[in-house]
């Protein structure tokens, strides 16, 4: 089988099974498994499909933005460890964007009783920061109620109006080849506009993120330190090749 037909093959198996093994394209192609590795790879540099333990997976485009309650809960002692180690890196008198979103919404008890200023877009960050006692200004413009985030033409015009020492971005997807994205492109681009505004970025993203594509690009993988919890070793390899990572 040529190697057109083998990897149409692999791909025909991953959109009907969405996750199938090695042994099953073995089986399927009549290729030996180091061949298939070498497809895999190939074709995961291609966007078509992602590598996972043992086989591969259908890639899925999300735009679709779970709700910030829905998001608030999953995978919570995972982000609590990035937004500690992420709080960690925020100095004395910095000025910092706090991008909305979950995880970078755990950073804030640990910036308690730092002398910092804070830009935010996140509603729902706004109450908790003031009970910190941080200085906290709020980016105006449309709130999207799914998210709380505060986005439109509005928000990026009140954004032009700082500069960051550092700012501190969710994201949906992190990959290779497509970087940070994120379902909603308004969205997207508040944070694109904040990583140009800031001398440092870093990107908050859990495992499950990573490899993951969503439908609007926030930035390339080298646009931002990457802050994340343990992922596979072969996986970590090929992010650090491209951006400096912080695993927790």
């Amino acid at each position: 089988m040529l190697t057109p037909e083998r990897q149409q093959k692999i791909l025909e198996l991953v959109q009907k099974q969405e996750i199938v093994k090695l042994q099953d394209f073995v089986d399927a192609t009549g290729a030996s498994e180091s061949t298939i590795r070498r497809d895999l790879s190939q074709l995961e540099e291609l966007n078509k499909l992602k590598r996972v333990h043992g086989g591969a997976a259908r890639i899925h485009q999300k735009t679709e933005e779970p709700s910030i309650l829905e998001k608030s809960s999953i995978n919570l002692h995972e982000k609590q460890l990035i937004a500690k180690a992420a709080a960690e890196l925020v100095n004395e008198g910095d000025c910092i964007f706090l991008d909305a979103g979950t995880t970078t919404f755990q950073m804030i008890p640990y910036l308690e009783n730092k002398q910092i200023t804070v830009v935010t877009n996140g509603f729902a960050h706004i109450q908790s920061l003031m009970d910190k006692g941080l200085t906290t200004y709020i980016v105006g413009g449309f709130m999207k109620n799914k998210t709380g985030a505060i986005i439109g033409s509005k928000a990026s015009q009140s954004l032009l109006e700082y500069n960051f020492d550092k700012a501190f971005i969710g994201a949906n997807g992190v990959h290779p080849k497509t970087g940070y994205t994120t379902p909603d492109p308004e969205e997207a681009s508040i944070k694109t506009l904040a990583i140009k505004l800031a001398n440092e970025t870093f990107i908050l993203a859990d495992s499950s993120k990573v490899n993951e594509v969503a439908f609007a690009k926030i930035g390339p993988l080298q646009s931002g330190t990457l802050i994340t919890n343990k992922f596979e070793q072969g996986l970590a390899a090929a992010y650090k090749e491209i951006t400096t990572v912080i695993e927790v």
